[in-house]
């Protein structure tokens, strides 16, 4: 079995090298040449959320080029370009699955820091190999950059998914968009992608320039100001809230339109304090969404090559991530840092 080199961590200590498991008949291997660093992977590092696995392989936006095919695997090829996102297998048996929403299946089994039906130990895309069953395999356009690729198999869809399955994706809608980070930024990339009219709303005055001018978003709301939140009132069609930190959602129920949407794709882990009157007036609806099924994730990554829509990046070396992750715990990269795994892990082992 060849040595696969990559990040492991014990209790957020650097340590040596793992092997990943043979290609199986139905496995795609592939050599990882970038892999987008997301706060998922700070919280699993850090065991914030209780189950961490370590020794553990972070990473879950992972690209690459395939080196190998299981027997059966019929919609791959040697040479292709490929990512995996965040799940790695499902069921494949209950209504969810069926569904091609296998992101809600119960059974879910996340990229890494999680266990196999087998019992063995998911390891993730800090690394310079990947293997992985086909179904759960994303087939990456020739005229998408890699390095740009990864970010979209999590970010992407997370925001993708709920502005297509709640009908807010129609041209001339007025879209809402809470936040302006990693996820944030995609939101509004994809909302203007489909032909909003897209509002970022911020608590930050100094993000408006960067919103309009480099973003392409249309306004800019601050939320703390109460004139500019009462004069926007009633205006928006939807709205999606990436943020994960505690923050009042009353004031932006209040900004929907009758039939309005207000999706949140931020792990909140506070309760919302929202009264059930402020949903009643306007028939409004409060939802939540998390990432997509591997057939939406496949279309989100079609369409986001067809439009040209791409995460901001900036690319780092491997033996950069502590400083990365420091980095990102301070909210300081604009939008989603990139790990170049191909040209930087092998010198750093």
């Amino acid at each position: 079995m060849p040595k696969t080199y990559c990040l492991l961590i014990k209790s957020t200590t650097l340590v040596h090298h793992k092997t990943f498991r043979e290609t199986g008949e139905k496995d795609v291997s592939f050599k990882v040449l970038y892999c987008g660093i997301c706060h998922t992977d700070l919280h699993m590092i850090h065991n914030d959320w209780g189950n961490s696995i370590y020794p553990l392989v972070p990473g879950h936006e992972l690209v690459g080029v395939v080196t190998e095919v299981g027997s059966k695997v019929e919609k791959f090829n040697v040479g292709d370009k490929v990512g995996v996102g965040y799940m790695v297998d499902s069921c494949r048996s209950c209504e969810n699955c069926d569904d091609n929403i296998e992101n809600y299946c119960p059974q879910l089994t996340v990229t890494c820091g999680a266990k196999y039906r087998d019992g063995t130990v998911t390891y993730g895309g800090y690394s310079d190999s990947m293997v992985a069953d086909e179904h759960f395999v994303i087939l990456i356009p020739d005229n998408l950059p890699l390095d740009v690729a990864g970010p979209l198999l999590c970010a992407g869809v997370t925001v993708y998914s709920p502005l297509r399955n709640f009908g807010i994706d129609k041209p001339g809608m007025n879209i809402g968009v809470v936040g302006l980070g990693g996820l944030g930024h995609m939101a509004v990339k994809f909302a203007k992608a489909f032909g909003a009219n897209v509002t970022v709303i911020s608590t930050s005055p100094s993000k408006e320039k960067e919103a309009i001018e480099h973003l392409g978003a249309d306004s800019f709301l601050i939320s703390r100001d109460p004139d500019q939140m009462q004069a926007a009132m009633g205006t928006l069609h939807g709205i999606i809230d990436t943020v994960s930190a505690s923050h009042p959602v009353l004031p932006l129920i209040g900004l929907l339109k009758t039939n309005g949407k207000l999706v949140m794709v931020g792990g909140v882990s506070k309760p919302l304090e929202l009264p059930a009157s402020s949903l009643l007036g306007g028939r409004k609806l409060i939802a939540g969404s998390l990432i997509g099924g591997i057939k939406e994730t496949q279309e989100m990554i079609d369409f986001a090559a067809e439009h040209n829509v791409k995460p901001e990046i900036e690319i780092v070396p491997i033996d950069y991530v502590n400083t990365a992750m420091e980095r990102l715990a301070k909210a300081d990269v604009k939008y989603r840092f990139v790990i170049d795994i191909g040209n930087s892990l092998k010198e750093s082992a």
